[in-house]
């Protein structure tokens, strides 16, 4: 019994200081009140703060991220000028090697028929590769003028009447490549 006397005793204390607590909160005077205001106030300061340094750090972090993909699209915008060419010249290497053959052939053989004959192979092959990687041939005899394609070397008097403004004679081809002309044709115009 006495174990329970004891615990009714401690209950009846802990109730006369929460309502002790009470009556202090209520007596609280105004300077106290703004205090309590003011700390509430630093807490949704901080909270701002916090939420600004946290914007700020997204920023810093997205900024850098943007500047390393310029930076890598530079490089390989740089890279893809640097090596544009290479395929073209994987597929071209054959050919020289082809022509290198035929150079050693020539002081071997004495046989024009078959000198031709290699001539020819390596011509073809050559102009495939050429084909396959996009370049194409301009035609440009008996065709109209056209400043775009060609260039005149010279004017000569037309062999007939339905050549006057026309390509006579083709001295240089032009070539296009994948549609785009990367070299205009050298040409006679008749007038």
């Amino acid at each position: 019994m006495r174990f329970l006397v004891t615990l009714g005793m401690t209950n009846s204390k802990n109730m006369s200081k929460k309502s002790n607590d009470k009556k202090k909160e209520e007596k609280q005077t105004p300077s106290e009140e703004i205090m309590k205001e003011t700390s509430v106030d630093t807490a949704e300061e901080k909270t701002s703060e916090e939420k600004f340094a946290e914007l700020n750090d997204k920023y810093i972090r997205l900024y850098a991220d943007f500047e390393n993909y310029r930076k890598r699209m530079s490089k390989e915008r740089i890279d893809l000028l640097k090596y544009a060419g290479e395929d073209v010249f994987k597929k071209i290497i054959p050919v020289l090697d082809d022509f290198e053959r035929a150079f050693k052939s020539l002081a071997e053989t004495t046989d024009i028929h078959i000198i031709k004959q290699g001539e020819d192979l390596i011509y073809n092959k050559f102009k495939n590769i050429l084909t396959q990687s996009g370049l194409e041939e301009m035609k440009s005899t008996g065709e109209i003028f056209d400043s775009e394609l060609h260039d005149a070397v010279t004017n000569i008097p037309a062999p007939s009447e339905d050549m006057k403004g026309k390509v006579v004679e083709e001295i240089e081809k032009g070539y296009y490549l994948n549609g785009k002309v990367i070299r205009h044709a050298k040409v006679v115009v008749g007038n």
